[in-house]
């Protein structure tokens, strides 16, 4: 368990390759991930990249500055509707796509993407209804 903000940032900066891995797949206290957020920004990203990172912490870093955090945010399957409702809507094109492209992405998500002013992002949500609702007919 990754017990403080240096630690996190230590072992993600660190060259040893088993040290760089827990960054991405210790857990941590909730304070330590707070702690992390409020005191090194540059290390947003990763901790939305930690494997074991809690939903509390994913949604306070849906409602960051940076693209590149909240496309990471998306990225994660543990995604509550409410959250991927709300990176479905999200102002960055890459932050919807990846939303689209989530395995988790449900239905009511894809709905909101397949009416979404990016084509590319249009078509994606419009495909993945499609394969759903191929995949519900054949579960009959």
């Amino acid at each position: 368990m990754i017990s403080s903000a240096e630690e996190f940032v230590r072992l993600r900066l660190s060259d040893n390759q088993d040290e760089y891995l827990r960054a991405a797949w210790d857990e941590a206290p909730i304070e330590v991930w707070l702690e992390i957020i409020d005191n090194y920004p540059d290390m947003r990203f990763w901790v939305a990249q930690n494997k074991m990172v809690p939903a509390e912490v994913l949604e306070i870093l849906a409602e960051d500055p940076s693209d590149r955090v909240r496309f990471m945010v998306a990225s994660k399957n543990k995604l509550a509707e409410r959250l991927q409702l709300k990176m479905a809507l999200d102002s960055d094109s890459s932050v919807r796509m990846r939303i689209v492209m989530n395995k988790k992405a449900t239905h009511s998500v894809l709905i909101i993407l397949s009416e979404d002013k990016d084509e590319e992002i249009r078509q994606k949500a419009i495909e993945r209804l499609a394969s759903l609702s191929k995949k519900s007919l054949s579960k009959r």
